[in-house]
């Protein structure tokens, strides 16, 4: 009976593929007559210098080149580049644009989230003064210090350069009594109750508060809900998932607190944040980016994106041994994602030598496990940190939908069903 059932949960599986398979094929075929005339549809900027490009099922990483531009970004880039503006002025009238979008008072586009991170220490720390601007990153005389809720992360080296000193809270009460005369500000990227129970603390004591909430879109809502908070400050990336410029980001807020995070800023000479220059085709397309999400059919967009996930389900799902599931992460990277599961041991095969063989092919496939190639390696974060042997290998890879285009899928579910199905046979044979 348990091999009958075993055979028909194989038959269905193979049923529900055969559409994929087919497809497959068909693409293998093209590409065949493709290269026998020359005409490699592989061929961009890119494998001209030499480089393979990436099918990016891993997510928003900054050094995979973190998202793409929605076309109407890339279509307000180019009618912003051929004109020239006074910065001051566009960011300030950006700000208004973005209060009218988000319900903040006001805002300006930053180089990035950590960008926005210096940027907000700067002003909460120098203000308005162009003395005490003039003087960062020495804080001689001036409040400087950053309370970090839950401890050091890699990003802190953004509040660092502005001339923050860092003073470390891993609970409500730690970060109540870290608060003293030298405060400038609270950094948290707490949300849920924390966050607002970290708020009523920050507001009691009459100190600002910046939320980190880079990769807070989607949901578009936040950008909306921060400011009903009442939060001082908060910024997302530009180049995640609100898929603007790779190099811009948002930093919204309290508008005297803005305005000295600009006064701190490009193209200010002499701001500790001038070297964060972000540019007026970055600033327009930041913005457009904005618009664009507010405009979507968030159901459809969902739809599109379990269904590329939900296609490499069904091809991986051939393979014997295998278990997966689509999952919505609540944190980072809020899109449907697959999780690949496998018998790491009896197999003999880790989920890093997975990652490592996808990412060794061409195209290069890149996923979700436990490696990060971007980290400074002698980075701790939080506190205290987990011991080797507390840390546990991962027992499965993961594919975010968002950064996989239409049509990659295909490409993704082969091989990935390949490689699995040879570690899966060598298993048996041995």
């Amino acid at each position: 009976m348990y091999i009958q059932n075993s055979s028909r949960r194989s038959f269905v599986k193979l049923a529900a593929a055969a559409p994929l398979l087919a497809q497959i094929a068909a693409r293998d075929l093209y590409a065949q007559a493709a290269g026998a005339i020359g005409k490699d549809p592989r061929r961009n900027i890119y494998t001209r210098l030499g480089m393979k490009t990436v099918i990016n099922c891993r997510g928003t990483w900054t050094y995979l080149s973190g998202s793409l531009e929605f076309p109407e970004v890339r279509r307000a880039q180019l009618e912003a580049a051929p004109h020239f503006v006074n910065m001051f002025d566009l960011q300030r009238a950006v700000g208004r644009r973005l209060s009218e979008l988000t319900g903040a008072e006001s805002g300006i586009v930053t180089s990035g989230a950590a960008g926005a991170m210096s940027a907000a220490t700067a002003a909460c720390i120098a203000g308005s003064d162009d003395k005490n601007i003039w003087q960062l990153p020495d804080t001689t005389g001036l409040k400087h210090e950053v309370i970090m809720v839950g401890g050091r992360s890699a990003f802190d080296s953004a509040i660092r350069l502005a001339g923050g000193k860092l003073v470390l809270a891993y609970s409500p009460e730690e970060l109540t009594n870290a608060i003293n005369e030298n405060t400038a500000m609270i950094y948290t990227t707490d949300l849920g109750e924390k966050l607002q129970q970290e708020l009523s603390i920050a507001k009691g004591h009459k100190i600002p508060m910046l939320l980190d909430d880079a990769a807070g879109i989607p949901p578009v809502d936040n950008v909306k809900l921060y400011a009903t908070m009442g939060i001082d400050l908060y910024c997302f990336s530009g180049g995640k998932g609100l898929c603007g410029p790779q190099c811009s980001g948002l930093l919204l807020g309290r508008k005297d607190l803005i305005e000295a995070a600009l006064m701190n800023s490009n193209p200010r000479e002499g701001a500790v944040c001038r070297p964060m220059k972000v540019g007026k085709e970055e600033i327009i397309g930041c913005l457009t980016a904005l618009e664009t999400w507010l405009k979507l059919d968030l159901q459809k967009l969902d739809e599109e994106w379990n269904g590329r996930v939900d296609r490499i389900r069904k091809l991986v799902d051939t393979v014997p041994g295998i278990k997966t599931d689509i999952y919505t992460p609540e944190d980072g990277n809020r899109y449907p994602s697959l999780r690949v599961y496998w018998d790491t041991q009896a197999w003999g095969y880790r989920v890093s030598d997975c990652v490592n063989e996808l990412r060794a092919g061409d195209p290069v496939i890149e996923v979700l496990g436990a490696d990060n190639p971007s980290l400074v390696t002698a980075v701790r974060e939080g506190n205290p940190n987990p011991t080797a042997k507390e840390r546990k290998l991962p027992d499965h890879i993961e594919l975010v939908s968002m950064t996989i285009k239409p049509g990659e899928e295909i490409i993704v579910g082969q091989r990935l069903r390949s490689v699995l199905r040879k570690a899966q046979k060598k298993s048996v044979a041995a």
